[in-house]
């Protein structure tokens, strides 16, 4: 290890030897070189200026970091473009130019993905309020009909009970007459209270069914002379007596006005005239001239 570093001292010696007699050799206009330092020791040499840069002539480092993001920025725009089909060209475009000036088309984006969305909530909603006021239409104007269906109903039906209610109608039995007894009545000339109402005219003066119904007895009654009843639709029964003869026989279907017989004496009489009863479901006899009344009827 000894004998390494004293070769090397002397290299340094033998070496600083020679530049020092090539030095010396060239001539008389050469300067002097200064004296070499002893073998073996460096000497410390201080550097007036400051080091320049690694590289001149070349951009600092902030330039360097924004063109490498420009260029990569542009280079991801154009692979995306080519990458996207005719449907995004625009998009991309827009991409691009953005990456190039710098600016952020996201916030564009967001506000027309918004209105877009802004304006399909809106078209679904009047899209609903047209169909929901389609639905009550339709629903009004279904009623509208049934309830029209229902009126007509009804004023058929109106009319068929007009037209029942006008053949029921009762009218007087008699075109001219005079009351001469009353029911209720009491006196020698009957056997009881008098159960009629008796309407005085000539003999041979026609006696009309007083309402519709059908002929259910034909006949000699006794003390009744002649006698025709005629029962109503609902079982209503009216007498007609004392009658001269007949027009109607047992079944005959009779209406308002129709002729049943003639009046007269028969039976128990003290003159020609009609003895008119009416029996309230084949029942007891009632007041003819109330039913007469309350049938729209005023003896």
């Amino acid at each position: 290890m000894g004998n390494h570093r004293a070769t090397r001292r002397g290299f340094r010696a033998a070496t600083t030897g020679s530049s020092a007699s090539v030095t010396s050799a060239a001539g008389p206009s050469a300067p002097a070189s200064p004296a070499a330092p002893a073998a073996g020791r460096r000497k410390a040499v201080k550097h007036a200026g400051s080091r320049g840069p690694l590289f001149r002539n070349l951009p600092s480092a902030p330039v360097l970091l924004g063109v490498a993001a420009l260029s990569i920025s542009a280079t991801g725009a154009v692979s995306a473009a080519a990458d996207s089909g005719p449907e995004t060209h625009g998009l991309q475009l827009t991409a691009q130019a953005g990456a190039l000036s710098g600016t952020s088309t996201v916030a564009s984006t967001n506000a027309k993905s918004e209105r877009a969305a802004v304006v399909s909530r809106d078209s679904r909603r009047d899209a609903l309020e047209d169909a929901t006021s389609e639905k009550l239409q339709a629903a009004a104007e279904a009623q509208a009909e049934e309830r029209n269906a229902e009126l007509v109903k009804l004023a058929r039906s109106a009319e068929k009970q007009a037209a029942k209610i006008a053949l029921n109608l009762w009218r007087l039995p008699l075109s001219s007459y005079r009351i001469t007894a009353t029911f209720g009545e009491t006196s020698g000339l009957w056997a009881n209270t008098h159960t009629g109402l008796d309407f005085s005219a000539p003999t041979g003066t026609p006696v009309m069914s007083v309402t519709n119904g059908v002929v259910t007895s034909v006949g000699y009654e006794g003390s009744y002379g002649n006698q025709v009843i005629v029962t109503t639709d609902d079982g209503e029964e009216l007498w007609y007596c004392h009658l001269t003869a007949f027009a109607v026989e047992v079944g005959d279907t009779v209406r308002a006005g129709e002729v049943l017989g003639y009046v007269g004496s028969t039976g128990n009489t003290t003159g020609p005239h009609l003895h008119l009863e009416v029996h309230p479901g084949a029942g007891d006899p009632v007041d003819p001239y109330y039913a007469l009344v309350a049938h729209g009827v005023n003896p």
